[in-house]
């Protein structure tokens, strides 16, 4: 019982956020994805010399990067409030 009376205190002292998992995905997660695509651009295009080929796919993979981006930091809202302004004057 007193296991699960000093979990309870350290459950009261410490609120539980993602915080921890979101800053482990930035720092690790995202950095393996994007080694792994360009070696998948490299090896699909490079090899072939299909350069035009890697450079098409290399534009689809900064507009996804730019989207991430976004949805990282939080700009997402200024963005959207900007693309407003073009169309309401």
């Amino acid at each position: 019982m007193t296991t699960m009376t000093s979990l309870m205190e350290l459950a009261q002292e410490q609120p539980l956020d993602t915080g921890g998992v979101r800053t482990w995905i930035l720092d690790n997660i995202i950095p393996l994805v994007l080694l792994a695509v360009a070696l998948l651009l490299l090896w699909l295009g490079g090899g072939k010399g299909d350069n035009a080929g890697v450079m098409r796919r290399l534009a689809g993979v900064v507009i996804a990067l730019a989207i991430v981006g976004l949805a990282v930091s939080g700009l997402g809202v200024n963005v959207g409030e900007w693309l407003a302004s073009l169309f309401t004057g």
